[in-house]
């Protein structure tokens, strides 16, 4: 099933510097499962209290002076904030967790490097914008709840009626996106080359594959 539209409610976080640990903190990390990591997502702005692995968001006492507490942005999908976003040490469970809350895309002027590419790889699409677009659209977002509109195969962002700024993002990144495709998903596409190499080498080096010995 493919997805090349995004749409949604926009959160926006108006400071530089996020960084991984701030995204999702380590305690959190211990799970070794992919999924399940929305609850703990921006943790220590979030709540007031301190969380466990087995606690979800319903347990839990919130600030509720922080935007994803508040109504509509419980259900944002877009998030929007400022430079150098997902800095910090490499863990995939920062972009797990944005994921898992329901985000779907995320607007920056620059982001972490390792981070970015994590991105892709769990269907959460990540924007770069001139600092320049990112002050207007905080503006913009800054009078009342709004909706974006992504268009990827456009590369297209639309806001604020029939305005809208371009993006720039590689093809082979934004399949990942459109066809929801992980890492394991794009090695599978080829199979038949890979089965077809294995044969190949059995026949030329039986000996690697003799398991009698």
């Amino acid at each position: 099933m493919t997805n090349s539209i995004i749409t949604g409610i926009v959160a926006t976080f108006n400071r530089d510097n996020i960084d991984t640990d701030q995204i999702i903190p380590t305690e959190y990390l211990k799970s070794i499962k992919k999924f399940g990591f929305g609850d703990f997502l921006f943790d220590g702005w979030r709540y007031l209290d301190e969380g466990r692995l087995d606690m979800t968001a319903d347990d839990r006492s919130k600030n509720h002076d922080f935007i994803l507490n508040k109504e509509p942005f419980t259900n944002a999908k877009i998030l929007l904030t400022r430079d150098n976003f997902g800095c910090g040490s490499s863990r995939e469970h920062a972009v797990w967790a944005l994921r898992d809350f329901g985000f779907k895309a995320v607007i920056a002027s620059s982001f972490g490097d390792i981070f970015y590419n994590n991105c892709f790889k769990n269907s959460v699409l990540p924007i770069k914008l001139t600092k320049e677009e990112i002050n207007h659209l905080f503006e913009i977002s800054s009078l009342s709840p709004v909706s974006f509109e992504i268009d990827l195969l456009k590369k297209d962002l639309k806001f604020d009626g029939n305005y809208s700024y371009s993006f720039d993002v590689k093809d082979s990144l934004l399949d990942r996106i459109i066809n929801n495709l992980d890492d394991v998903d794009i090695t599978l596409e080829h199979k038949n080359h890979i089965e077809a190499f294995e044969q190949k080498r059995r026949h030329q080096r039986p000996w690697l594959f003799d398991y009698s010995n």
